[in-house]
C-alpha cells in the first residue's frame, strides 16, 4: 500500500518559515515512498468514531490553540496584513490548525462554511512558502479546490498577504484561457490554486509539473470526491514531494474523504471545531408546503422581496426560466449555472453582490464557494436530494455567526424524501403550510406582491486601463502582486455595455472585471478573523 514518509514526533520547527529539519525525518519502516508496486504496509493509526467516519487519532500531541495572531510565528509582513485588512482575532478553526500547520505537521480540518477555513490554510502555506522563488512551471504549493467560484473566492482572499510576502500566485480553472494560465506558469508562480480538471490538461501540455510543490491543500475534499475528481485528485497527489506537508479542510468528511485521508495524510492532527451539524446552528430552517398550482406565484413573491436572496434549482434550463420570469414580474434576477462561461459567472456574482441584481436564482454551482456579505435568505425551490447539498446551499446564509433563513418549498408528493433529508442533516425544521399571499409567508422570507413592470438588467462593459492595449497577451495572470490571474485577470475588452430582462439576449462572454470589496473574503467590512 502507498503511503506518506513519516516526520519526526517533534512538531516544533528548527527553522523559523521553513520545514523543520535538524532531527532525522523518515522513519526508516514507514519511508518506502509512493510510487506504485512497492511493498510496505503502514501501520494503522488509532481511530475515533465520528458522526461520518472513523477520524485518526495523531500519535504525536497537537500543540495548543492560540487566542490571537500575534502568538504565532508568521513573517512581519502577514502579521501587519492581517491587521490592515481588520482581521482581529483568530476564528476557532484558524487558532486550532495554525500552530499544527505552521511546525509542518499534516492536518486534518472540519469546519463549516464561512468558518474561516481559507485563511486557516492560506496563512500557513505562505507563511511556510515566504522567502523561497519557483522555477518556471514549478509552482512550490498547491491549492486544490472543486469548483471555478471557490478558486476566484480562494485567490482574492490570499491576494493581498501573498503581496505581503513577495509570493506569485494564480489560478487554473476550467472556462478561461489555457493559454493565459499556460503562460503565468511559464514565468513561475510559488502559491498554485487549481480545480482538478484544468491543472491535470497543463500537465499534459507539459506547462506544469508538481515535484517542488512542498506544501499542499484539499479545499472541500468531499465535493471533489462527490464530482467525481477522487482520481484525479489522487493522480496529482501522487506527482508533489512525498515528504511534503498536506492538510485537507472540508465542511464535512465522509468515507469517500477517508481515502484521501489514510493515503496522503501522515499523523494528522485533527481539528473538528464545528461539526456538520454546527452548520446549521445559526439559521432558522422551514419547510414550506405548497400547492402544485401555487408553487410559482410564490416563488415569484420571495424573489420580489427587499433583499437579496439566492434561489436553487436542479437544472440550468429552469433556472433561466425562472429567471426570465422573474425580469418579466419586475424583479432585478439572473440565473447562474455550468453553463454559462467563466466571465459571465463572475459579472453575475458582481452584480448581485453590489445589489444590481437582487434574486441569484441557481444551480448547485453556487452551493459552494461563493460568499456574500449580509446575504439572510436561501430558498430551496427544488429541493436537494442529499443532506449535504442541503448544508451547503444553505451556507450561503448564516456565515461568520451571522443569523439566516433557509427556506425549503415542497409539494405533496415530496414530504416523505424532504422529512428524510431533515433528519440526515440533523435538523428540525419549522413545518408550515402557505399560499401566495399569505401573510405568513411574508413574515417567514419577506415575500410580497411584485411590481409586474418587466425590468432589463444592464451589463456595464468592464474599465479598460489605459496601458491594456500595448500589455502582451497573457500579461494580467501570474502577476509579481499575486493578482487575481487566471479566473479573474487581465484587461478587458472595451464596448459599451450589455443588457438582458424579459425577452432579451443574455450578454456575449467577456473578460471580467476585477471583483472587489465584499464577497472576496479578503475585502468587504472589518470583523474578526474573517470567514474565509
Amino acid at each position: 500500500m502507498n503511503h506518506r514518509t513519516s516526520r519526526t514526533n517533534d512538531p516544533r520547527p528548527a527553522t523559523r518559515f521553513g520545514r523543520p529539519t535538524g532531527a532525522p525525518r523518515t522513519n526508516p519502516a514507514a519511508s518506502r515512498g509512493r510510487s506504485s508496486g512497492q511493498q510496505g504496509a503502514p501501520r494503522r493509526r488509532p481511530l475515533v468514531q465520528s458522526g461520518e467516519f472513523e477520524m485518526p487519532v495523531s500519535t504525536t500531541p497537537s500543540l495548543p490553540a492560540v487566542a490571537a495572531f500575534a502568538e504565532l510565528e508568521m513573517p512581519g509582513g502577514l502579521l501587519a496584513t492581517l491587521t490592515r485588512e481588520g482581521v482581529t482575532e483568530p476564528f476557532p478553526i484558524q487558532a486550532a490548525t495554525l500552530p499544527n500547520s505552521l511546525a509542518g505537521r499534516d492536518v486534518l480540518g472540519r469546519g463549516r462554511t464561512g468558518s474561516g477555513k481559507t485563511l486557516a490554510f492560506g496563512l500557513a502555506v505562505l507563511a511556510r512558502t515566504a522567502g523561497r522563488r519557483a522555477e518556471p512551471k514549478a509552482p512550490l504549493a498547491l491549492v486544490l479546490v472543486p469548483t471555478r467560484e471557490l478558486a476566484q473566492q480562494v485567490a482574492d482572499a490570499l491576494t493581498p498577504y501573498a503581496t505581503a510576502v513577495n509570493l506569485r500566485l494564480t489560478t487554473v480553472v476550467g472556462g478561461m484561457s489555457i493559454t493565459r494560465q499556460s503562460a503565468a506558469l511559464r514565468r513561475g508562480v510559488e502559491l498554485l490554486i487549481a480545480t482538478p480538471g484544468r491543472l491535470k490538461d497543463l500537465i499534459d501540455r507539459g506547462d506544469c509539473r508538481l515535484d517542488r510543490v512542498a506544501v499542499t491543500v484539499l479545499d472541500e475534499a468531499d465535493q471533489m470526491a462527490d464530482m467525481g475528481f477522487l482520481p484525479q485528485v489522487t493522480n496529482l497527489l501522487e506527482q508533489v514531494q512525498p515528504n511534503g506537508q498536506t492538510m485537507l479542510f472540508s465542511a464535512t468528511l465522509d468515507r469517500n474523504v477517508d481515502r484521501l485521508v489514510r493515503r496522503f495524510l501522515n499523523d494528522p492532527v485533527t481539528h473538528s471545531v464545528d461539526p456538520s451539524a454546527g452548520a446549521v446552528t445559526t439559521m432558522d430552517h422551514h419547510v414550506l408546503y405548497v400547492a402544485d398550482a401555487d408553487k410559482r406565484a410564490v416563488t415569484v413573491e420571495i424573489a420580489a422581496r427587499e433583499g437579496r436572496v439566492i434561489m436553487f434549482m436542479d437544472t440550468k434550463h429552469a433556472t433561466d426560466k425562472l429567471a426570465k420570469e422573474l425580469l418579466a414580474n419586475g424583479v432585478r434576477a439572473a440565473s447562474l449555472h455550468g453553463g454559462k462561461s467563466q466571465p459571465q459567472r463572475n459579472r453575475v456574482l458582481e452584480q448581485f453582490r453590489d445589489g444590481h441584481i437582487t434574486a441569484l436564482v441557481a444551480t448547485n454551482v453556487a452551493a459552494r464557494g461563493i460568499h456574500v456579505d449580509n446575504l439572510d435568505l436561501v430558498v430551496n425551490v427544488d429541493p436537494p436530494t442529499d443532506h449535504k447539498d442541503y448544508l451547503h446551499r444553505g451556507g450561503r446564509t448564516a456565515r461568520a455567526g451571522e443569523s439566516g433563513t433557509v427556506v425549503t418549498l415542497v409539494l405533496a408528493n415530496q414530504r416523505r424524501e424532504m422529512t428524510r433529508l431533515m433528519a440526515d442533516a440533523g435538523i428540525t425544521p419549522n413545518n408550515d403550510r402557505v399560499r401566495s399571499g399569505d401573510a405568513e409567508l411574508s413574515r417567514i422570507t419577506g415575500a410580497r406582491k411584485p411590481s409586474g413592470v418587466p425590468v432589463v438588467i444592464t451589463v456595464p462593459a468592464p474599465a479598460v486601463p489605459a496601458q491594456s492595449a500595448r500589455k502582451p497577451r497573457g500579461s494580467g495572470s501570474g502577476s509579481r502582486s499575486g493578482g487575481r490571474s487566471g479566473a479573474a485577470a487581465g484587461g478587458s475588452r472595451s464596448g459599451s455595455g450589455a443588457s438582458y430582462g424579459a425577452g432579451a439576449a443574455q450578454p456575449r462572454s467577456r473578460r471580467p472585471r476585477r471583483s472587489g470589496g465584499s464577497g472576496t473574503g479578503a475585502g468587504g467590512a472589518s470583523r474578526p478573523g474573517r470567514a474565509v
